[in-house]
């Protein structure tokens, strides 16, 4: 799932990405320790993998999209 960030807390590495199905997901320092960014901007997009759904969807991996 895609998604683009819209808040991002440098010093905890935690945040809030907007779904393109207009949801909110909170994130933490979790979501992106075993993958390769270390840094976030506002308005970024950026590619989710989630568990779970509805209530209790939560996002366990976020990674850069890259294009070819």
């Amino acid at each position: 799932m895609q998604a683009t960030v819209s808040r991002y807390d440098s010093e905890t590495a935690s945040g809030v990405v907007l779904t393109d199905r207009g949801v909110e997901l909170p994130f933490t320092a979790e979501a992106v320790a075993h993958t390769p960014v270390r840094l976030l901007r506002l308005g970024q997009r950026v590619r989710i993998t989630t568990t779970g759904s509805g209530a209790s969807l939560a996002i366990t991996e976020i990674h850069f999209i890259t294009l070819p």
